[in-house]
């Protein structure tokens, strides 16, 4: 596996941490739960795991490009996951915001 694809590997795997992170604290927020419960502390442990994950990735591929593809992997995830699962509504805005994701992710690659 080439650097590039570690980078981007690690990118990855931390985006999916904090996206499980943050479904945790959507459900605890939605429950009304106090900041203390189980699904916000989970949550909260989940970003610093993710944390570690991350270090590897910008070892592998600039902090531009693991940036990029983190914030688009997180944004097009959350996205879906709030259309399909609590219900919110994806105005087309989002749908811009989504497409503006998916092309700074291939503007900012550069396969070495």
């Amino acid at each position: 596996m080439t650097q590039f694809a570690f980078g981007y590997a690690f990118a990855l795997f931390t985006a999916l941490i904090v996206i499980i992170g943050d479904f945790a604290i959507k459900t605890a927020a939605d429950a009304g739960h106090t900041i203390t419960s189980t699904y916000v502390v989970l949550g909260v442990a989940l970003y610093g795991v993710s944390a570690l994950f991350w270090f590897y990735a910008i070892q592998h591929v600039t902090l531009a490009q693991a940036g990029v593809a983190y914030s688009m992997l997180t944004l097009i995830a959350l996205a879906i996951l709030g259309a399909v699962w609590f219900g919110e509504t994806l105005y087309t805005r989002e749908y811009a915001g989504l497409a503006c994701a998916l092309l700074s992710m291939i503007l900012m690659s550069r396969i070495t």
